[in-house]
């Protein structure tokens, strides 16, 4: 018995899924890494843990204007603060997805499935378009 029903995969779904499996734990691998940058102090927070401890019991509008902390995008302004350093593996667990459909409008293109590379390329797009906060909904 050496054949399995994952003979048949079409090579462009294996490349999918590899880069998503591997992209997913080099995520929280980052997260495990910034959270001890943030735990042991050996980068300054934005927001000092006595506002934290202070607000945490409040609406999180308070938390913002009592630490400062931008919305939408401006949290990427921070990133050398040990608060925010962990946005990093967030945003690489979020981003995966994305990144993971570049390959494959480049395989579709080479089997000449115009069809496929244009839904990626339509992923792309509305996934892009959506984490640009343009909509309101996105960049938290």
């Amino acid at each position: 018995m050496t054949s399995t029903k994952y003979d048949t995969t079409p090579k462009e779904q294996v490349l999918y899924a590899n880069m998503l499996f591997y992209g997913c734990w080099s995520g929280l691998a980052l997260m495990i890494v910034t959270y001890l940058v943030y735990a042991f102090g050996i980068l300054e927070p934005h927001v000092p843990m006595e506002v934290v401890t202070r607000v945490w019991f409040h609406p999180v509008q308070e938390y913002l204007t009592a630490g400062q902390v931008p919305v939408g995008w401006g949290w990427a302004a921070l990133l050398n603060k040990g608060d925010f350093i962990n946005f990093l593996g967030i945003v690489l667990l979020a981003g995966m997805t994305l990144v993971c459909y570049v390959p494959l409008i480049v395989a579709y293109l080479k089997k000449k499935d115009i069809l496929f590379a244009m839904i990626a390329i339509a992923e792309i797009l509305v996934l892009a378009f959506a984490a640009s906060g343009v909509v309101g909904g996105g960049a938290h």
